[in-house]
């Protein structure tokens, strides 16, 4: 049986720290599109929010267009037809962005080219010298 990633690890975003305004979706719908605001605009401020400081700098140098260039991240929310679920489906994304933050990558450790892997290279080269300069008219 498979485990589920440690939720516990990522920093939660606190729906305290969230604020939303509903407004209405764009696209077919017809007449309910008109007349029903079911679309959400979530904005959650990055400098001001309880996350931790590292996560907040990664957030604010991942380069989304969805933050603002005053570390505002703004996500609008209009899949679905009531605004319950448009605004779950928001906090859901806005958890996503924060998880992805968290995520610490692994430190890259450069390796070496083996022995083997330098005599092959030096001798193809060698080798493709060789055949270059036996192109030229030969020598009487």
């Amino acid at each position: 049986m498979a485990r589920a990633p440690d939720a516990a690890s990522h920093p939660q975003v606190a729906a305290s720290e969230v604020t939303w305004t509903a407004i209405r979706a764009q696209g077919a719908g017809g007449q309910n599109v008109n007349k029903v605001s079911s679309a959400i605009h979530l904005r959650f401020d990055i400098p001001a929010s309880s996350l931790p400081d590292t996560v907040k700098a990664r957030l604010l140098a991942s380069g989304d267009q969805r933050i603002t260039p005053a570390g505002v991240a703004i996500i609008k929310a209009q899949r679905h037809r009531t605004q319950e679920r448009n605004l779950a489906d928001a906090m859901l994304r806005l958890q996503e962005l924060v998880d992805a933050a968290a995520h610490v990558p692994r430190a890259r450790r450069p390796t070496k080219p083996t022995k083997g892997s330098q005599r092959r290279r030096v001798d193809s080269k060698v080798k493709r010298g060789q055949i270059k300069a036996a192109r030229g008219k030969p020598v009487e």
